[in-house]
């Protein structure tokens, strides 16, 4: 049960086709006993619903929390093995302090460092010859400062634009790791929601969106059959009733890189094609941008990373 959007046309909507920083690794914590139910929960309707919310939560804390951290150690490790450190705290010391000059989250690090084949150990440099090319235009976003090097920054232009074409109350950005997809944005959604999506894999309409390479549209949540029941619960409890969630498609390859999602507190009737058409556009000037921001300042944290370890295990 996991959980958690290119082009139009075509764009397929589900009523017509069925449908801050990681802290140093360590052992993972005790994960919390389940609560006994209370004695009023047994006895009220309420009390079984406030209950059944609270273990939600903790399930999605829990579940949040645990691959969060496994992504990061599994960095740390490699990190050991590769460039012969001392331990995992000298590995974090490195892969926060290169976090922090190349603005990179840390866990966006890891994720770059375990997905990325790693250099040959005589080499100066782990992308030798690599090219390096300027940001391509964002003036699609609406806004007139960007910093096209920050994620956050143009991410959340990114959301902020199609909450403003598509009316949605919140919303939220999943950039692609390897076939998961992680939230790294989100406005107007409650912590359950962000815990409980806070990594995909299927089972979603982001996710049918990611691999279709289509805007996928439910116009009503209570009433689709395209989730389990759990996330269809969280959804509805987080003031979720309707979605349209757009891939992020880089010109390059057609790759998705990524999903927006918008959600609304009412069931949608559909978009108009003049929404679509600049959700269309949007898509393409954010999964481009995504695409370079991948092959360069990311990749360029990664040379830094590389260069430091290699002075640190010599």
């Amino acid at each position: 049960m996991l959980r958690g959007c290119p082009l139009y046309p075509p764009h397929s909507s589900e009523a017509a086709v069925t449908h801050g920083h990681a802290q140093p690794a360590r052992p993972l914590a005790p994960i919390p006993l389940l609560p006994a139910l209370r004695r009023e929960a047994w006895t009220s309707e309420e009390g079984l619903r406030s209950e059944a919310t609270e273990l939600r939560e903790l399930v999605a804390s829990v579940h949040k929390q645990g691959r969060a951290r496994a992504q990061v150690s599994f960095a740390l490790g490699r990190l050991v093995e590769r460039y012969s450190l001392s331990n995992e705290e000298d590995a974090f010391a490195l892969l926060r302090t290169v976090s922090q000059r190349s603005n990179i989250k840390v866990h966006e690090l890891a994720a770059a460092l375990a997905q990325t084949t790693p250099p040959h150990d005589k080499d100066e440099d782990w992308f030798p010859g690599r090219v390096r090319r300027p940001s391509p235009p964002l003036r699609a976003l609406g806004r007139k400062q960007v910093d096209a090097r920050s994620q956050s920054s143009v991410l959340s232009a990114v959301l902020n634009r199609v909450l403003d074409v598509t009316g949605g109350e919140a919303g939220n950005v999943q950039v692609r790791q390897g076939r998961t997809l992680r939230m790294v944005q989100h406005e107007g959604h409650p912590q359950i929601f962000t815990d409980y999506f806070a990594f995909v894999d299927d089972g979603t309409p982001c996710s049918r969106a990611a691999k279709s390479a289509r805007q996928v549209t439910v116009p009503d949540i209570a009433r689709s059959t395209g989730f389990d029941e759990a996330s269809k619960q969280i959804l509805l409890d987080a003031g979720s009733r309707a979605c349209h969630s757009v891939p992020l498609i880089a010109r390059r390859g057609g790759m998705v890189l990524g999903v927006v999602s918008s959600h609304h507190r009412e069931p949608l009737t559909g978009l108009r094609q003049e929404q679509l058409l600049q959700l269309q556009q949007l898509q393409r000037v954010a999964g481009t941008w995504l695409d370079w921001y991948q092959r360069t300042v990311v990749l360029d944290a990664l040379e830094a990373l590389h260069q430091a370890a290699r002075e640190a295990g010599a």
